[in-house]
């Protein structure tokens, strides 16, 4: 099983993702939320406006059908990962979805600098503003110095003048042994001196004291999610997304052993779920308060 184990270290993302959105209800917790910001956009504008919308860090994410139908002016799907967006890709051509485009970059370096935003927006955008922009567990993959330029960049030369960004991303901390923000903290802190740092609660702080968002409503939101699967294999898969090995971090043969060992006794064999506490952050530009859902 040990063996087994560490061979999953080496899975893919994709592969990780799909079995995190299938064993777990993180999926239809983003979905109840997003639900709820197009719903108080759709109050906000026009009936007869065709939405666009950005999802960056798309991956195949299952959420693309409450996005592809809601936002028919034009969806367009950023990711990193080509085999993600062929997954996607597949399914538009197959029932010839022409709304949607699929944009492989890496997000860090065509939104991190305002030129190269211009031109991202430009050639990839059509010179159109977006009613909204999703970062969904996507900024895991961003230090937490670059959140602020970030989400300048996006919300000032991608955000329409009415519109909103939705972002969810896991608690930083718990003390919770059972939860992913204490598997985390625990091995990564044990193993390279790192605990977790990426807040959404502060980056609410930051943008709250900045004047770009002067005019721009920002809620934080808290849900929990439960993951559980009897396959041992798949549970290892979602743990090593979680420990994010090995994009980030490169653990030794001898730390995958012990962190599978301590998967299986502690998890495994007590069938002990796996939660996740998350935040959501929601940003509302131009959008009255009343009309807040």
């Amino acid at each position: 099983m040990v063996e087994a184990g560490v061979r999953c270290a080496h899975s893919l993302m994709m592969d990780e993702d799909d079995i995190w959105s299938r064993y777990s209800n993180d999926k239809t917790d983003i979905g109840e939320h997003l639900a709820g910001v197009i719903r108080t956009l759709s109050a906000s504008l026009p009936l007869t406006r065709k939405l666009r919308a950005l999802s960056i860090g798309s991956s195949s994410e299952p959420q693309f059908r409450i996005l592809e139908t809601a936002f028919r002016g034009g969806l367009y799907l950023l990711d990193i990962d080509p085999q993600a967006l062929e997954t996607v890709r597949e399914r538009v051509n197959r029932q010839d979805i022409r709304h949607v485009r699929m944009i492989t970059c890496d997000y860090n370096q065509v939104l991190r600098q305002p030129e190269s935003v211009k031109t991202f927006f430009r050639q990839s955008l059509d010179n159109h503003k977006l009613d909204l922009i999703t970062l969904h567990h996507s900024l895991y993959y961003c230090c937490m110095d670059d959140w602020l330029p970030l989400f300048l960049n996006i919300h000032k030369q991608l955000l329409a003048r009415t519109g909103a960004i939705h972002t969810v991303l896991m608690s930083p901390d718990s003390r919770d042994p059972h939860t992913t923000s204490w598997l985390y903290n625990h091995f990564a802190g044990r193993y390279f001196g790192i605990t977790n740092d990426q807040s959404l609660p502060s980056l609410k702080r930051q943008l709250e004291s900045h004047p770009e968002f002067r005019d721009t409503r920002i809620i934080l939101k808290s849900s929990r999610v439960r993951f559980f699967v009897e396959d041992f294999e798949k549970l290892m898969k979602v743990v090593w997304m979680v420990l994010l090995y090995p994009g980030v971090h490169d653990y030794s043969e001898t730390q995958k052993e012990e962190i599978v060992s301590f998967v299986y006794d502690n998890f495994f064999l007590k069938k002990q779920p796996l939660f996740q506490k998350q935040h959501h952050l929601i940003l509302y530009r131009g959008i009255k308060l009343p009309a807040l859902a």
